[in-house]
């Protein structure tokens, strides 16, 4: 691959184009700077070069004290037609409690340009087409040069007067297939992030030549990649119960290998690829809301998007925490060299194709376990009885009648908090939720068990 030059990035005033939430980031303690990135970029597939000018956000405490010294560098997930820091979303919680600089990079063409995507066009040159208009993105094959331009520039302290002690990659559902090739193809020779977290990631994985993911038509779609076997620093991959059998995809239990050196894979049973949290509780989350505006957040809905669903979405909190511990974990993993704990894949069946193993409560077996699957007040799952992509990784939940909680937990709420603490105790000892959660967590579980009327 031919050597590009350094990318020329220059400080953009305003206010950026970036969804991340209803409250004001200021809550966070956090400010957004938005820098335009312009160099030249090469295609690895075929061999290329094109100029490029894009777009990053810097996201970082407003006191520079309270910089953890780790840089986050997260590619945006194009799926919705919109650039969406989807990572940052689900666990900025995490991110902004424990200090991490976070730059999102638009990488691939889609957030810059527009094109196909599953719910229309939103991108950078459509919300803001005076401000975006010297952006200029080639294609997606230039995507995975584009990023690693970035990590170095961040490495190096180009960017916003950072100069991080490590810089870690991060991506969830399309830009997770994106990152799994960049982990297999790019890094080993690009060496430039210090590790990988990669979230919701199906079977497959992109290919180099910018094809894209949502033409189902092509063959890539069919072909199972597993991580490479030699990986050269850790990868830590969280995988939703929807993303193990897949939503129209090739799903995940197709690429599993067991954990190595520098791989950990944690498969969260009961959880969906998207759910309550991705479309209301993550909008007002900041740490502040009060607690009965995030309980009424989590409620179980069948409205999405405005289509109504023959079922509840999936509304089971763990999936936001177990996401925030796995960023703890990657961290702690690359700056001591002590590695994340493993924990088992979800159990499946041997049939083909393949099932998910259920208890007597209808939750899947095996897989990082939680208080939500331990300790159950609904059967919550990944599946969906919608064949829409869009709308079948929001997966499936139903609440228990009061009969089965009675038969459940016949000293009512009591016994049940006691026993769900226990199983949280579990899931922190095990690494798998923060103890930083545990007072939060407690109470929710103490606002949303159903009580008679």
């Amino acid at each position: 691959m031919v050597p590009t030059t350094e990318p020329v990035i220059t400080a953009v005033a305003g206010q950026p184009n970036l969804l991340l939430g209803a409250y004001d980031l200021a809550t966070l303690d956090y400010r957004a700077d938005e820098y335009f990135v312009a160099g030249t970029a090469t295609s690895y597939a075929p061999e290329a070069t094109a100029e490029y000018t894009t777009r990053i956000v810097v996201l970082r405490p407003i006191d520079e004290a309270a910089w953890n010294g780790t840089a986050i560098v997260e590619w945006l997930n194009v799926s919705g037609g919109i650039d969406a820091p989807a990572v940052w979303f689900m666990a900025h919680r995490e991110i902004a409690r424990a200090g991490y600089a976070y730059v999102v990079v638009s990488a691939q063409r889609v957030g810059v340009e527009g094109g196909p995507s599953l719910a229309g066009g939103m991108s950078l040159k459509d919300q803001n087409p005076q401000r975006y208009s010297e952006l200029n993105h080639p294609g997606d094959n230039f995507a995975f040069d584009i990023f690693t331009q970035v990590g170095r520039a961040v490495r190096d302290g180009v960017i916003d007067g950072l100069t991080p002690e490590f810089v870690l990659a991060a991506g969830e559902s399309q830009s997770a297939t994106f990152l799994t090739t960049y982990v297999n193809d790019v890094d080993p020779a690009a060496a430039v992030y210090d590790g990988f977290l990669i979230h919701s990631r199906f079977g497959s994985a992109a290919p180099l030549d910018g094809t894209s993911l949502l033409d189902e038509t092509g063959a890539f779609h069919t072909v199972a990649v597993p991580f490479r076997d030699d990986l050269r620093v850790p990868v830590l991959t969280v995988i939703t119960e929807t993303d193990v059998l897949g939503a129209r995809l090739l799903g995940y239990v197709h690429a599993r290998r067991p954990d190595t050196e520098h791989l950990r894979v944690w498969e969260i049973p009961g959880s969906a690829h998207a759910d309550n949290y991705t479309i209301k509780v993550g909008f007002i989350d900041n740490g502040a809301a009060p607690l009965d505006q995030i309980v009424a957040a989590y409620a179980p809905t069948n409205d999405l998007m405005g289509q109504q669903l023959p079922h509840f979405i999936n509304f089971a909190p763990q999936h936001h925490y177990v996401l925030q511990a796995a960023i703890a974990g990657l961290h702690d993993w690359v700056r001591t060299g002590r590695p994340a704990p493993s924990a088992p894949g979800i159990d499946t069946t041997d049939a083909d194709p393949p099932a998910i193993v259920v208890d007597a409560n209808g939750l899947a077996t095996g897989g990082v376990r939680t208080p939500w699957v331990d300790v159950p007040t609904a059967q919550t799952s990944g599946a969906s009885a919608d064949e829409n992509v869009l709308l079948a990784i929001f997966g499936s939940g139903e609440p228990f009648d009061a009969a089965a909680l009675a038969t459940l937990y016949p000293g009512g709420q009591a016994d049940y908090l006691q026993r769900f603490t226990t199983a949280l105790d579990q899931a922190i000892a095990a690494g798998f939720v923060l103890a930083a959660d545990r007072a939060e967590i407690l109470e929710l579980a103490a606002a949303t068990f159903p009580t008679a009327d």
